[in-house]
């Protein structure tokens, strides 16, 4: 059964607009992404009864998610699945988990990532990233130059360490959105890149 399907669970407790009611801008974004992955992940409409914040949200998203630089796409997926794990929430773990699975090629990575980052088959240096992640997204407050320190033992540069930062940070933003709004993970996600 999928989000669209009339018996569906409610993907928020907000009011979900409908495609056509939506601004242009995101409307057409919507439509890409579907037309990009066969669905409508439910974030979109979610998120898109505010348009102001969507934009908001998606253009820092982008920002952070989609920038080239010394983390590789799957690495910025691994922090998100990790932290959203610690967050407990269940929209990202599922739909950042098989962006995961997907740009690592693995089937099993994000399954590993979100039980226990530590166990998981990850390198020295992936997993020194998401230990700092996590303690970004839950106990920023001890962050101190120790951890930097540690970090460029692995190669990691400033701008590498503001990423991991600004990731676990805004998704920490993200998993209690998703947590208020009871976001409903599409059922698609829990299959892809198996």
């Amino acid at each position: 059964m999928t989000a669209s399907t009339a018996s569906a669970p409610a993907i928020s407790r907000f009011p979900v607009p409908q495609l056509d009611d939506l601004p242009d801008d995101i409307r057409q974004r919507i439509l890409a992404v579907q037309e990009k992955s066969g669905f409508i992940p439910n974030v979109f409409l979610v998120l898109a009864h505010r348009p102001d914040e969507f934009r908001a949200f998606f253009a820092y998203h982008d920002a952070l998610m989609d920038k080239p630089g010394n983390l590789t796409k799957a690495e910025r997926e691994m922090i998100v699945v990790a932290t959203s794990n610690a967050n407990q929430c269940q929209y990202c773990v599922v739909a950042h988990g098989a962006i995961l699975r997907i740009r690592a090629k693995n089937p099993l990575i994000a399954d590993q990532v979100a039980i226990n980052y530590r166990k998981a088959d990850l390198s020295a240096r992936q997993k020194a990233m998401l230990d700092f992640g996590m303690k970004v997204s839950q106990a920023a407050h001890g962050v101190g130059d120790d951890d930097f320190a540690l970090l460029q033992t692995h190669g990691f540069t400033q701008d590498d360490i503001w990423d991991i930062a600004a990731i676990a940070s805004f998704f920490g933003l993200s998993n209690r959105m998703a947590n208020v709004t009871s976001m409903r993970p599409n059922d698609e996600f829990f299959s892809m890149g198996r």
